[in-house]
């Protein structure tokens, strides 16, 4: 990911541990187990994927007020608005079991998405930021299609 400095992209890939570790423990049950002897429960499978997606989405809202702090007038108060919907996605949108919860989180993830496009046009973020969000974004949605839809 040419361009991407190196703290966000080793950190972003960092997040995705949890993503991935879950839907692994998903498709493989002997990882399942010792995750969940080792671990617990909650650290396997769907479940760290949706209570960490839930945290992260809710995480993001903040990076864009972070973003929205660099415009003035309406175009700001435009942006503040937008910066809280994937809090907002998660807080009405999750808890109602884990298909349901894992589906809306894909939804709010491919929403987040759309969201730091419309910065990165509006040029609130850095120049890479869109390509790291993109990388992120595939693999986080990859790794929720798994719990959600095998």
């Amino acid at each position: 990911m040419s361009g991407i400095p190196k703290a966000p992209l080793y950190l972003g890939l960092a997040g995705l541990i949890p993503f991935v570790w879950g839907a692994l423990t998903y498709l493989n049950g002997d990882l399942n187990d010792w995750g969940r002897q080792t671990l617990g429960s909650r650290f396997v499978g769907p479940y760290v994927q949706l209570f960490y997606g839930s945290v992260i989405l809710s995480f993001m809202s903040g990076v864009l007020w972070g973003f929205a702090t660099k415009t003035s007038g309406s175009k700001a108060a435009t942006c503040y608005a937008l910066s809280v919907l994937p809090a907002l996605w998660v807080f009405f949108k999750t808890g109602g079991g884990p298909v349901s919860t894992g589906i809306n989180l894909m939804y709010g993830f491919a929403g987040l998405l759309i969201l730091d496009a419309v910065f990165s046009y509006w040029r609130l973020t850095p120049v890479w930021w869109l390509r790291l969000r993109l990388l992120l974004t595939a693999i986080v949605l990859i790794c929720l299609a798994v719990g959600v839809y095998l």
